[in-house]
């Protein structure tokens, strides 16, 4: 041992050759501790990037409404507000069966409807919210209560003779000229929260933020 240490060392630079020793150790360790901190670095960057792109696949779903043109908010309905909107749906000039509801969040509405004997659809832009209403369907055994991801701007509206909406103020005007455009005689349009801007309700129940407003085409 004694000889390797001997070896290492410059006999003319009368330093102790087993101090030499322990720094040349060391200057051999300092690679090791930079390829070290490189793998660390590398792991840590993976990890966070990993996590970046779940929270972005989790969270797209409830951001990607908010991209388009229309932004239609998740608010649950009330109780009052379901209530209020089966009561207009039994005082109905026509005795149509066919519902959707444009929006439809986690379908509490397409629900209750459904328990009723109406053929209801929800239309909903948010993946999550569609899933999680077919669940619940499922689960209470509600076979015609439906859902799918759709926008609300490009449903065939001559299918339905009873629409209910839980608009937000800006889109209630272009959702009239729709209407307008769409539906055939015999339907009835149940507006919740915000009333269409131009046209007389037949009858208003509820009021507050459960005001209903019921037109009959």
């Amino acid at each position: 041992m004694a000889m390797e240490i001997k070896k290492t060392a410059n006999p003319d630079c009368g330093c102790d050759p087993y101090l030499l020793s322990l720094v040349e150790t060391a200057q051999g360790q300092q690679p090791m501790a930079k390829q070290s901190g490189r793998s660390m670095g590398l792991l840590l960057a993976s990890i966070t990037g990993g996590a970046a792109i779940a929270l972005s696949v989790v969270c797209f779903p409830f951001v990607s409404p908010a991209l388009r043109r229309v932004v239609l908010p998740y608010v649950p309905a009330s109780t009052q507000q379901v209530e209020n909107v089966m009561k207009a749906l039994s005082k109905s000039n026509n005795g149509g069966k066919r519902l959707i509801d444009l929006g439809s969040g986690d379908g509490r509405i397409v629900l209750a409807a459904g328990q009723r004997g109406f053929q209801s659809h929800g239309v909903e832009l948010n993946t999550v919210l569609v899933l999680y209403s077919k669940l619940a369907a499922w689960r209470q055994r509600i076979k015609n209560a439906t859902f799918s991801r759709q926008d609300l701007f490009k449903v065939d509206y001559t299918k339905y003779n009873k629409i209910v909406i839980f608009g937000v103020e800006e889109m209630m005007p272009e959702l009239e000229a729709l209407f307008e455009k769409s539906l055939t005689s015999s339907s009835q349009i149940i507006a919740c929260r915000f009333p269409l801007p131009n046209w007389k309700p037949s009858h208003v129940i509820g009021e507050g933020i459960d005001t209903v407003w019921v037109y009959e085409v």
